[in-house]
């Protein structure tokens, strides 16, 4: 029998699951599911899981050191696609319809197929009550360990699709934001402004996900019917999916020409952002990011405004590696006390909160390589001008 290729690093995956104490690993969650395939979503539950009285839930089975022994159970409606691109595991089964049928099909894989299922690695925010009844139920003597670090630390290092699928997000939001900036003049709304952005992401082959839009001196960052007029300043912190992976970055604008003191103030946001890249390279401990960016935050006027901030990117906004313990989203640092690796993705951000002059930020998506770094969607830095479509 050939030897069974996984589109991931399996040996990777086996040593996490050895170190957890996990046998065998039962994956639901869409993201990490396309990951341990190796690409697929299912079209029909892209976006959505309710289906009648229960919901779309996949299910790969993957045992420690056994991917001949791997399986996949997904929703009928997935055979289209299997009939045209099959999936790698040696089992498949797309006949299934809610998250308790599916569950039994798994579950009952498990007892056939003879792998070890002492110690069963679940999603466990990602696996519904019903479901996880169902498999409780079935393997009684079974120890259910929750498996969703491990699975975040095999996603850690990129591989170079996944890169490339990042640096094309990241690239085409960039270049939605400066198309939406310049057809809004004055008087249209953050409202507007957030619709003209997703029919620009859409028309770029992205799946729109938000748009954070803060407009003036305003803090609030909702679409919204508050207008952009003349001299106002705009924020515009944008998602983007692309076949899975987050493009998520933040650009300003301005009607009109900005004065002094905002060219001051987004230069120094800037010069922070520019500080936090310069020590990323592989084996740099990854707390020099923060020790970079924080000390010039503590050193400005605006302190007591600005906000500082870098998380792992791909799947899944704020996935590991997790560099702070007290940022916006709770997690553990332990990716601080460890060196970078190539491959990682960084987003790093830095907000400022201005009393009088409205919200400021940056934010930028950062590949960590052997060498040192890649920026991945670096245009509009500056003060971009809105409303120029109309006057040409």
């Amino acid at each position: 029998m050939p030897e069974v290729q996984t589109p991931f690093d399996a040996a990777r995956l086996d040593r996490l699951m050895e170190e957890a104490g996990i046998d065998v690993l039962l994956a639901t969650s869409k993201h990490n599911v396309q990951y341990l395939l190796g690409g697929h979503r299912a079209i029909f539950f892209d976006y959505m899981d309710a289906m009648g009285l229960s919901r779309y839930l996949p299910v790969v089975v993957y045992p420690k050191g056994a991917p001949d022994k791997a399986a996949f159970f997904g929703h009928r409606l997935e055979g289209f696609q299997r009939e045209v691109k099959p999936f790698w595991t040696p089992e498949q089964q797309t006949n299934s319809s809610g998250a308790v049928d599916v569950m039994k099909k798994a579950t009952d894989y498990l007892k056939s197929s003879g792998v070890a299922a002492k110690r069963i690695g679940i999603e466990t925010t990602f696996m519904p009550m019903d479901s996880g009844a169902a498999l409780k139920s079935a393997m009684p003597d079974s120890e259910i360990k929750d498996a969703l670090v491990v699975l975040e630390r095999q996603r850690l290092r990129k591989s170079p699709q996944e890169l490339a699928m990042l640096k094309t997000a990241s690239e085409k939001v960039i270049d939605a934001m400066m198309a939406t900036i310049a057809q809004s003049g004055p008087g249209t709304t953050k409202a507007e402004i957030t619709e003209t952005l997703r029919r620009e992401e859409v028309n770029r082959g992205l799946n729109f996900e938000y748009c954070l839009i803060a407009a003036g001196t305003s803090h609030n960052r909702a679409p919204s019917p508050q207008r952009w007029e003349e001299g106002d300043v705009l924020s515009v912190d944008s998602g983007g999916n692309y076949h899975g992976y987050i493009g998520d970055l933040a650009r300003m604008a301005i009607l009109g020409e900005p004065d002094s003191e905002l060219e001051d103030l987004l230069g120094e946001i800037e010069t922070i952002q520019r500080a936090a890249f310069k020590p990323i390279k592989a084996g740099v401990g990854g707390g020099e990011i923060y020790s970079a960016g924080e000390a010039l935050v503590a050193k400005s006027k605006q302190h007591n405004n600005l906000d500082f901030l870098a998380h792992g990117m791909g799947l899944v906004s704020h996935e590991a590696p997790h560099l702070t313990n007290h940022g916006p989203v709770p997690y553990t640092d332990e990716d601080a006390h460890r060196p970078l690796e190539a491959g990682m993705v960084i987003s790093v951000e830095t907000t400022l909160k201005h009393p009088t002059r409205g919200f400021i930020k940056l934010e930028d998506t950062i590949a960590v390589t052997e060498a040192g770094f890649e920026i991945f969607g670096e245009g509009g830095r500056g003060w971009n001008k809105g409303g120029t479509a109309a006057r040409v």
